[in-house]
């Protein structure tokens, strides 16, 4: 604290900003890759010979910047470029990701059966608490979360499902073992909020920092719907992208639309991941 108000009285920039300014201008270098972790805490206490107290400022100041992103438990990462999620008539979160070269991956955090709230029901159109599975996921994008997952199906039309899911990554590939051969997104709505604590150690991201929603219904060929979920997003690791223009076309499924997402009104979420 002492060398910081003394910086400030010679018209220096305080210790912990000096380091931020290092670090930055290192990272526009290319010293630090994108996805690359920074040394750890004690390393830098070591090289800056400063306290914990500055460089966790330091961090925090660069984090602010849109440099990096802390990741509890993890360490410190370098932004990587921020992902384009297109939104289209048939999203598919595989192709999204293979698509702008990346590895897609998932993992099931749990599976159960449970009756169907009011909302999922009248989503699903369903009787009032018939039965739906619940699936909860965490997806990635190189090894990086970029979303968590809860979906529900019908369990009439799909017995067994939880199993089947738990066995593949794939909503298309379970689909077609069940005769659906093509799906389609019916709406999809656009909101943001602050994640619950649970929530945003999933996410690995602080729990003050807003994450995306997406609340979408998808159907069968003949309209029916099949599926139900509320999707979390990494908000400075995504950018929602809908193009009007292309939405619900053949070229708008085939090519990752560039644009802002357009919020759209919400009528709530359900079950949102634990």
């Amino acid at each position: 604290m002492a060398a910081s108000l003394s910086a400030r009285k010679r018209g220096v920039s305080p210790l912990w900003e000096q380091i931020a300014d290092t670090l930055a201008k290192e990272i526009a270098a290319g010293r630090s890759r994108p996805g690359s972790q920074l040394p750890p805490e004690p390393e830098l206490i070591s090289r800056f010979g400063v306290g914990r107290h500055t460089v966790r400022q330091a961090m925090a100041e660069i984090e602010n910047r849109g440099l990096v992103r802390i990741e509890q438990g993890r360490g410190t990462f370098v932004h990587d470029e921020i992902l384009d999620y297109a939104i289209s008539r048939r999203t598919r979160f595989s192709a999204n990701i293979l698509g702008q070269g990346r590895e897609p991956g998932e993992t099931a955090l749990g599976a159960c059966e449970v009756p169907a709230t009011a909302e999922v029901a009248g989503e699903l159109r369903l009787r009032p608490e018939e039965m739906v599975h619940r699936i909860d996921t965490v997806s990635r994008a190189d090894g990086v979360v970029v979303s968590v997952s809860t979906m529900y199906y019908p369990v009439r039309r799909f017995p067994g499902l939880g199993e089947r899911r738990r066995r593949e990554q794939s909503n298309t590939v379970v689909f077609a073992s069940y005769g659906i051969a093509d799906y389609v997104r019916l709406i999809t709505y656009i909101t943001a909020r602050l994640p619950t604590e649970a929530e945003a150690r999933l996410m690995h991201q602080p729990k003050t920092r807003p994450v995306l929603v997406t609340t979408k219904v998808d159907t069968d060929l003949d309209g029916a719907p099949i599926c139900f979920s509320v999707v979390l997003w990494v908000s400075d690791r995504v950018r929602l992208v809908v193009d009007p223009a292309t939405l619900g076309t053949e070229e708008g499924e085939r090519a990752a639309p560039r644009g802002r997402a357009r919020a759209q009104p919400r009528r709530g979420s359900s079950g949102a991941p634990r």
